[in-house]
């Protein structure tokens, strides 16, 4: 594999022994694509976020 699947790959890992970091990471890199874009695209970055959250298995119910 490449080095950027292995860095992926190494990504993930760290999200899943850190959830509640990587929630939050994911919620701020959300929250400024909603802000840049004025919330145009909302709804796409709502299921890109919950599709990251899923990969390393959070259900995304900590506090954003």
């Amino acid at each position: 594999m490449g080095k950027l699947g292995d860095m992926a790959n190494k990504a993930k890992e760290m999200a899943k022994g850190h959830p509640d970091q990587a929630d939050k990471g994911v919620a701020g890199a959300e929250r400024v694509v909603d802000e840049r874009t004025g919330n145009k695209y909302d709804a796409q970055t709502d299921r890109g976020a919950d599709a990251v959250r899923r990969s390393y298995g959070s259900d995304g119910t900590t506090e954003r």
